[in-house]
């Protein structure tokens, strides 16, 4: 096994010591970490230019450098449609999600759950994005330990330590800062990490085109699948509408990025910031997938995986490193360095993201409720790098559970699809329905959770057909000669006898990329359903949008933009009357579901309203 030289790890080295340096810098230096904040948000003094490359480098990390390059090399270019869903969610993400999370102002975004329905929803859904959060942290450990592993053979132990260690340090000493900062230049090694595989294919090669024909010739250019079948895994459905509601898991409501959305000074640089993430994110997503090919026109006549030299196709990657840039002096610590980066900024944002929810989701609201007291600064800032460290910690046990988990791409998106679809299906619900109750939302979000683990992780589930691949250029004398017959003679095997797809569950068989739209819907509309049963049993109602008692006038901050101004438009004749006259109006539970259903009625005039209010009052 090739293994890196002394200039590689001098390079590897750099660049992890860089990366606690500016933690220790803003910890020591510049040293304004007095509340949450600073240490949270970045006391809202960031630029645009770091958030934007955060954005981009919290989620698009090592995942995305090995598990999308073998999803093209394996299953060809249809999933590189996911970049128009990018195109299309982000407007929607920055001019109606993001201006309401920018009214509240605080270090958690599930705040505004509490506000709109109720702590229980706050809760519940601050539960939901933890463990989503520290399932994905195993995931993106793991990736570097596995790329050093195959380049190098260095323990995966030590891998995975190495990794979890570093980004605590930093993370927690110099907080959102210093996350921030150190993504921007770990997002630039990302980008040297993919480009050295392009660029050394292209020496190789001697031009593009040959790359490009090679894989059209192989059948892994496509991009013309339109069918509506969803056990089709990658269409142009698939991938547009399924990616765009994956896109706003993300970069609408998850705490992790509105959290760096909110380190801005105001709501026009945070919009700035999520639109320059947009050009990052698909220069990135589409150079890897180009990547993918490159690493196909190598190992087009010599699969590594059926050659036996690699235990799963997301090492081919590093082993391409391996076998075609060992000859040039530092450039494959350059590419380890890019994976680990990759990987250092994804877990930096977990570990940051979950010490806010902890500390203001569990944490104050506990002591406040045992003690009847609420925290100091200093207690808090205390508690905030206490709860890093332990994430940190957990971040390293479970990247050794995720050694089981096959696909890393695959495994990434089922996740954010399994969970932060229904969470995406609840904000929505809040922003949008008027009528919607705490006991309606909850159930719509638990109904949905349910149905999304059930799909998402339920047994057996169909093996994903890859295109053919080839060993007939693999040398004879290898040392795994001997594995290349008996892989021969057992894919000759199950293509006798191949098992049915037709066979298997059908929910088991949908595709991946429907997990986050499926589960969108059931919260949706399962908890716009529940919430109107509720009402009219007079078991919950929606009060809590309400600033008054006679539940008159909407706490309109609490909805999207165009609803917002809509339900102002509405209230402005009824402010005048309702003053001299909801002195005698009833305040009861029926009263406040009655009243919030006008939003979705034409506007009364001036009389209208009058006489409207006139004859409640009669009653």
């Amino acid at each position: 096994m090739t293994t890196l030289g002394a200039w590689d790890y001098a390079i590897l080295a750099v660049v992890l010591i860089i990366s606690i340096a500016i933690g220790v810098y803003y910890r020591f230096v510049d040293n304004k970490q007095h509340n949450t904040t600073a240490y949270f948000l970045a006391d809202r003094s960031m630029g645009v230019t770091p958030v934007a490359f955060s954005l981009m480098a919290s989620f698009m990390s090592a995942v995305t450098i090995l598990g999308v390059s073998m999803e093209i090399y394996q299953y060809g270019t249809m999933f590189v449609i996911i970049n128009i869903s990018y195109v299309l969610s982000t407007p929607v993400a920055a001019y109606l999600i993001l201006p309401v999370f920018y009214q509240l102002k605080t270090a958690s975004v599930y705040e505004y759950l509490e506000l709109r329905f109720g702590y229980a929803t706050r809760l519940v859904a601050s539960m939901a994005f933890s463990l989503q959060m520290i399932l994905y942290m195993g995931i993106v450990v793991f990736a570097p330990a596995l790329a050093l592993e195959a380049v190098t053979g260095l323990n995966q132990i030590f891998s995975v330590l190495i990794v979890g260690i570093v980004c605590t340090i930093y993370a927690t000493m110099g907080g959102m800062k210093a996350v921030l900062m150190t993504d921007i230049y770990q997002s630039i090694l990302m980008f040297v990490a993919v480009f050295s595989v392009i660029i050394c294919t292209g020496i190789k090669a001697g031009s593009f085109d040959i790359v490009w024909n090679t894989a059209l010739e192989n059948g892994r250019i496509d991009f013309t699948n339109f069918s509506i079948d969803p056990t089709a895994r990658h269409t142009w459905f698939t991938q547009v509408l399924g990616g765009s509601a994956t896109y706003l898991t993300l970069y609408g409501v998850n705490q992790a990025q509105v959290q760096r959305l909110l380190a801005v000074r105001n709501l026009r640089s945070a919009r700035a910031a999520l639109w320059w993430c947009l050009p990052i994110l698909c220069l990135l997503s589409i150079s890897t997938c180009f990547s993918g090919l490159c690493i196909y026109w190598y190992y087009r006549n010599c699969d590594p995986l059926l050659a036996g030299r690699v235990s799963s196709r997301d090492q081919i990657m590093p082993l391409f490193v391996v076998d075609t840039m060992g000859e040039y002096t530092g450039l494959a610590g350059l590419f380890v360095s890019g994976i680990f980066c990759a990987s250092l900024s994804t877990i930096s944002t977990a570990i940051s993201s979950l010490a806010a929810v902890t500390l203001e989701d569990y944490l104050k609201p506990l002591v406040h409720s045992c003690t009847k007291r609420t925290l100091t600064d200093h207690q808090t800032m205390w508690y905030s790098k206490l709860l890093s460290v332990f994430f940190g910690a957990l971040c390293i046990g479970m990247a050794f559970l995720a050694g089981s988990i096959g696909g890393l791409l695959q495994a990434a998106l089922s996740i954010f699809g399994i969970i932060g679809g229904p969470l995406l299906g609840l904000f929505t619900l809040g922003m949008y329905v008027t009528s919607a109750n705490q006991k309606g939302a909850i159930g719509g979000l638990l109904l949905s959770l349910a149905v999304s683990f059930w799909i998402g992780f339920g047994q057996p589930k169909p093996p994903i057909p890859s295109l053919d691949m080839s060993i007939a250029g693999c040398p004879a004398d290898r040392s795994y000669a001997s594995d290349i017959l008996l892989l021969q003679a057992n894919a000759a095997h199950f293509r006798e006898s191949p098992e049915p797809e037709s066979s298997y569950f059908y929910l088991y068989r949908i595709s991946y990329m429907w997990y986050a739209p499926l589960g969108f819907l059931i919260a949706f509309f399962g908890g716009w359903l529940l919430s109107y049963c509720m009402a009219a049993f007079k078991w919950d109602n929606n009060r809590r949008i309400y600033h008054d008692a006679d539940c008159t006038l909407i706490k309109h901050d609490l909805f999207v933009p165009p609803i917002a101004k809509h339900l102002q438009r509405r209230q402005m004749p009824r402010l005048v009357v309702t003053s001299t006259t909801s002195s005698g109006s009833g305040s009861g539970s029926a009263t406040c579901s009655n009243r919030s259903s006008y939003s979705s009625k034409e506007p009364k005039s001036d009389w209208q309203h009058t006489t409207a209010d006139k004859q409640h009052t009669q009653i």
